[in-house]
């Protein structure tokens, strides 16, 4: 491995005719793009920039139009997506699903039955008094839901002129408007993450991902906010950062995983304490948050923890593949109801240690210190493989994560393209073949494809890790780092398990 330095450290040549000669490296001072232009530099968004006139040209004014600025074209691709995904989910809101249409029209949402389950058109408060099985923030999101279902109820009949609903079906619109500008925020915060590149925002309003599951639980709450939390640390505000990562955890379990990511970041920077401000910020806000539920309803706040104690392997894991193919017999055998499965929660630990290890020597011994979002992007995504629940919607969790680690959008496209294929085969799955479904063995193999394709993400993402002169980011602009690594960000090496090289602007050449 030589250690020369051999990325870019000067503005490209001026392009000899428009965007053929790539250009995206380009200073303000040469009257070129002051970003990266996406169709000069992704082989994906020339092709599909043909349909409106062909790649950006040379002479284009690139964001500095009046009102028609990256940040709210890319909300307007999300909104335009979620739009689709609301038409997607509509036969299923009101909650009439006679002839399996949450199957058949793949409809299916966890906020619908949970409705009548957990009493929320009766006003019942969840963890005071009903048992809810997600963490305490997801709770207060059905709550607030609910509120407003409600309310919208009460106006309609007051009004006479609104059009009157079941109330699932207003309890869920509002939930779907809720999670929508969870959505925006995101988009918003991954395009203050991008640096340079803000047109990478437009990976995750576009996504394919975010039409198939963006309602189909409360997941894109805790995804926003761990999004805020980068995007905050980006900002170079560690508290503010933490604070929001904690009350992500607070609504998944997730961000706490990225907290991990800056904390391996951050030993081999030497930044220790700044990390340790952000985990402390991170600590309090989760307290703040479940404490007192904690206090109010201990039986029923905990019930999220001891379901995941007690729960068997999910039917889209590699576990429940392994364990259907050995008959049932494999690991812990037959479970009675309730009873833990032992072995595979074991198993599930050990393979969760090993990649935490993993992840951890890479970033400790890359020739230069990985981004942040590469290494979060590692972390979660090895997580969800190994572990023993991998829902539908988990998928999401990647999203802002993927985008930032490696904005290309080929290798994101077919990702999410298996994403999509499986949330499909598992509604023929449940909808069974004597009504016109499919066996398991198709779903198995969408769940395996999609697990490749996963794999094959995380693989790219660490060649990019080791061989930095093919990161994309770094490459994409002179004297680039981390664009999201803000404290991180041009930091020198305090701990590392190999000869490292300066950060900014010298990207170490593989030999």
């Amino acid at each position: 491995m030589s250690s020369s330095p051999t990325g870019p450290s000067a503005p490209a040549p001026p392009p000899a005719d428009g965007p053929a000669a790539f250009a995206g490296t380009a200073r303000p001072a040469d009257g070129r793009p002051d970003r990266v232009v996406p169709t000069w530099s992704d082989s994906v968004a020339a092709q599909a920039s043909e349909a409106v006139g062909g790649p950006w040209g040379r002479h284009a004014v690139t964001g500095r139009a009046a009102f028609w600025t990256p940040l709210r074209i890319c909300l307007l691709y999300a909104t335009a997506v979620l739009a689709g995904a609301w038409l997607k989910q509509a036969p299923c809101s009101d909650g009439n699903w006679a002839g399996s249409v949450q199957y058949t029209h793949l409809c299916y949402s966890d906020a619908i039955p949970l409705f009548g389950i957990h009493g929320l058109g009766d006003g019942a408060l969840p963890y005071l008094d009903s048992a809810v099985e997600y963490p305490v923030l997801t709770g207060a999101l059905m709550a607030l839901a609910a509120v407003l279902g409600r309310g919208y109820e009460s106006l309609a009949t007051a009004a006479g002129l609104l059009p009157q609903v079941p109330p699932v079906q207003a309890y869920y619109v509002a939930t779907c408007l809720l999670l929508s500008l969870c959505a925006l925020v995101t988009v918003r915060a991954v395009l203050g993450a991008a640096g340079r590149r803000p047109w990478d925002a437009a990976m995750i309003g576009l996504s394919p991902l975010l039409f198939v599951h963006a309602f189909t639980n409360w997941d894109l709450l805790a995804v926003a906010l761990a999004a805020c939390g980068l995007w905050a640390w980006t900002r170079e505000r560690p508290v503010l950062a933490g604070v929001l990562l904690g009350l992500g955890t607070a609504a998944k379990l997730f961000p706490v995983l990225v907290l991990g990511a800056l904390f391996l970041l951050c030993l081999r920077a030497g930044l220790l304490r700044t990390w340790l401000r952000a985990a402390i910020a991170a600590g309090v806000a989760w307290l703040v948050v479940d404490l007192p539920v904690a206090l109010a309803a201990p039986e029923n706040w905990s019930l999220f923890f001891r379901l995941n104690s007690t729960r068997p392997a999910d039917p889209d894991t590699l576990w429940n593949i392994a364990i259907t193919a050995a008959g049932g017999d494999l690991f812990d055998g037959p479970l009675a109801e309730g009873e833990s499965p032992v072995v595979l929660n074991a198993l599930v630990a050990v393979c969760v240690v090993l990649v935490l290890a993993a992840v951890a020597w890479l970033t400790l011994a890359a020739p230069v210190r990985p981004r942040v979002a590469q290494v979060a992007f590692l972390l979660v995504a090895g997580f969800l493989l190994v572990t023993k629940v991998w829902s539908p919607q988990y998928s999401l969790w990647l999203l802002p994560l993927a985008v930032l680690a490696r904005p290309r959008w080929r290798s994101l496209l077919l990702w999410q393209a298996a994403e999509a294929v499986l949330w499909v085969l598992r509604m023929l799955w449940y909808l069974g073949t004597a009504d016109r479904g499919v066996g398991v063995e198709w779903f198995f193999l969408a769940v395996t494809v999609r697990d490749v394709a996963v794999v094959v993400l995380m693989g790219l993402v660490v060649r990019d890790v080791w061989r930095p002169d093919a990161d994309v980011v770094r490459t994409s602009w002179p004297a680039v780092d981390d664009p999201a690594g803000g404290p991180l960000d041009g930091a020198e090496d305090a701990v590392t398990l190999r000869r490292s090289v300066p950060h900014r602007g010298q990207v170490p050449s593989p030999g």
